[in-house]
């Protein structure tokens, strides 16, 4: 039974019950099912009924199109620079979500073909079940474009083995379906002319019981076996250049190894982090760093506070620059302030960080009885 009675065509999120089953299908594909404020809303609305209703067992989420998401709307941002905090209740909705996401109680599948980047990989990396394909591309590219590593990902970096983390964060590397599944980012690699039989047997499940939901996708996914050219298969220098404390040393670093027979591909990545945002990069390591010694929630709120002082330009228009380029003018020749990472003062950086008063914190529960509240209708911001 659907949800929704209007014009599928024109809702950004489709939600469907079908007996013990829910799904979700973020509907902007045109668009690359970029969140936007409604679909922000629409998927927590949709999450906590299902949560909440007993009779809901099992919860997929798809996107429909080439793409699963390809994360934020960036020309709401740039739209939004000259009225003050205009995109804040986006931000604090989406952050909250991410972390009902993460904490969800009932069975979760994300099914995961083409693009799933940025904030749209917070979709498809927290559920218990995430289905990927050869056509499934990740990353974390913020800090190309003036931004930082947001939507949980500063806690979920921080959490992959070695240096991982700081790589894909600070160059926006990006990783396919079996690498996905092979660091753990994903659970299953499924070949894509299989994912519509799967998604039909598992509606046809009809339950949420995780060992028969696991059961079912382990008949159609496949062993996963690295390609040669993975950027995998490079972890010990990933590892050793990005273990530096600084950006500078970890940019020293990749430059010695790039000079070494065999390391040609060190190339391109020292490339896009010099075109990079510095202030940005700087306040991506930083935040990486700290992600691990942080729970889930700390890190929200962290991210939430150096959301709000990026989008306020606390110390850097940047973000608005970096969109300006990238999507904009699209000449992809943005002019940072400050230019050069030697010039990014990290007494400025610290600024970013700094707390908000208590009220002003994103407000993530903190007992399992009020779940669901903290919501940004009741928060001082709303008042």
């Amino acid at each position: 039974m659907a949800v929704n009675a209007a014009n599928p065509d024109e809702q950004v999120v489709l939600g469907e019950e079908i007996d013990h089953v829910r799904l979700i299908t973020l509907n902007r594909p045109r668009q690359l099912n970029a969140i936007s404020p409604e679909l922000v809303s629409l998927v927590a609305a949709y999450l906590e009924k299902w949560e909440k209703d007993d009779k809901a067992e099992l919860v997929i989420i798809k996107g429909a199109g080439r793409a699963f998401s390809a994360g934020g709307d960036l020309k709401v941002f740039y739209d939004g620079k000259k009225i003050k905090d205009s995109c804040l209740e986006v931000v604090y909705r989406m952050y909250w979500l991410c972390y009902h996401i993460h904490t969800y109680k009932k069975t979760q599948v994300a099914l995961v073909h083409g693009i799933s980047m940025g904030g749209g990989a917070s979709f498809m990396v927290p559920m218990k079940f995430s289905v990927v394909t050869e056509k499934t591309v990740f990353a974390t590219p913020e800090a190309s474009f003036g931004f930082h590593t947001d939507c949980s990902f500063s806690y979920v970096h921080s959490h992959l083995l070695g240096r991982l983390g700081e790589f894909l964060a600070l160059t926006g590397g990006r990783l396919n379906g079996k690498e996905l599944v092979t660091v753990g980012l994903a659970t299953h690699f499924v070949p894509s002319e299989k994912l519509a039989e799967l998604e039909k047997r598992l509606i046809g499940l009809n339950s949420g019981d995780e060992n028969a939901v696991r059961s079912v996708i382990e008949e159609f996914s496949s062993e996963v076996k690295l390609d040669e050219d993975s950027i995998l298969n490079k972890r010990s220098i990933i590892d050793e250049c990005f273990s530096k404390d600084t950006v500078e040393e970890i940019i020293k670093s990749l430059e010695t190894e790039a000079s070494k027979e065999g390391n040609g591909w060190i190339g391109s990545i020292l490339k896009g982090m010099k075109r990079s945002s510095p202030t940005a990069l700087k306040v991506t390591l930083r935040s990486i760093r700290e992600g691990r010694n942080r729970t889930l929630s700390e890190c929200l709120k962290k991210e939430f506070r150096v959301t709000m002082n990026i989008l306020r330009t606390t110390i850097s228009e940047d973000m608005y620059e970096g969109i300006r380029a990238l999507t904009i003018d699209k000449d992809n020749a943005p002019k940072w302030q400050p230019p050069a990472l030697d010039k990014v003062e990290d007494g400025k950086v610290d600024l970013v960080f700094q707390p908000f008063e208590k009220d002003f914190e994103l407000q993530i529960p903190e007992k399992e009885e009020c779940r669901w509240e903290g919501k940004y209708e009741n928060s001082a911001y709303a008042a």
